[in-house]
Formats: C-alpha cells, structure tokens, sequence
C-alpha cells in the first residue's frame, strides 16, 4: 500500500510535461520572432547606421540567449524531474529510449543546472545592459543606474549559486 501511495505521488511529476510542452511552443514563438527580426535587419541594413544595426544585433543575441535558457530549463527539467526515476527502470528495461543520448544528459545535477541557468540569465542581462548603455543618450541615469545594480544583483547571485552548488553538489 506504502509503495503504490509513493507511486501514485510520485506519478505527480508528470503534470510538468504541458509546461514543457508550453515552453517548445514559446521557443517556436522566438524562433518567428528571430526569422522576422534577422530579415528586418538583412532588409535595412544599408540603411541603418552602425549603432542601430548594433542594437539589432544585439536584439537577436537576445532572442538567442533565452531560446538557450528556454532549451535549459526544458531538457535539464525534463531529465531532472521526469525521465530518471527508479520507478521508470523496470519500463526503461522493456522498451529501448528512441530520444538521443547526450552526454551531457546523464551529469546533469540539479546544481549544475541552476549555475548554467543564471549564467544565461546573466548573459541576457548583459545584453540588454549593453543596449541600454549604447542607447544612453536616451535613458535617464536612474534608469541607467536600477540596471547596473539588478545586473550587480545577477552577478553577486550566480557567483553565490555557483559557490553553494560546488560545494552542496560535489561532497
């Protein structure tokens, strides 16, 4: 009775597999977006002046950064949460896996993970500080200055995540 309750909550993680379903289409939705930005930029660019085409570049490394935070967050998740489990070994047993094997797939802890996570949060963040500072000339110091310090607040926080996921994650 103890072992098929564990099961049944267990058998709770797989209402996250319509989030990560919602997460493929919301990687669709930046796909277009990157498509119809790169064309845009493509069209006017012999028009646009080195700035502007600055800014639409880093528009798109944007666009990139949290597709790959959007790809962490669903396969790093996937795999944490759902997929490897000591209830799907005896299933895992009887019918072979058809997903790739990436090496990467089978080290995924979940401290790795949130390191690699807010390194892409840092990444957009930089980005967009970046935008910003080039655009200055449009941007209040107070704006300028609440963006240095949440970006301060990624770093300190990556840096802290990253220290207690060497240490919490490794002993």
């Amino acid at each position: 009775m103890n072992k098929q309750f564990e099961k049944f909550i267990f058998s709770g993680r797989l209402l996250l597999l319509p989030m990560y379903l919602g997460l493929i289409v919301t990687l669709l939705v930046y796909t277009v977006r990157f498509s119809v930005e790169t064309f845009e930029l493509v069209w006017h660019s012999f028009a646009m002046s080195e700035t502007d085409m600055l800014i639409a570049v880093l528009q798109l490394l944007d666009i990139i950064m949290i597709s790959h935070l959007i790809v962490m967050v669903m396969i790093g998740g996937y795999v944490l949460f759902i997929s490897g489990s000591d209830y799907d070994d005896d299933q895992a047993a009887e019918t072979p896996s058809e997903l790739p094997k990436l090496k990467w797939l089978g080290h995924i802890d979940p401290g790795a993970l949130k390191v690699k996570m807010s390194m892409s949060i840092l990444g957009v963040s930089t980005i967009h500080l970046l935008g910003a500072f080039i655009n200055a000339k449009g941007e209040s110091i107070e704006y300028l200055m609440k963006l240095v310090v949440v970006h301060m607040v990624f770093v300190f926080s990556t840096l802290a995540i990253a220290w207690v996921s060497r240490f919490a994650f490794k002993h």
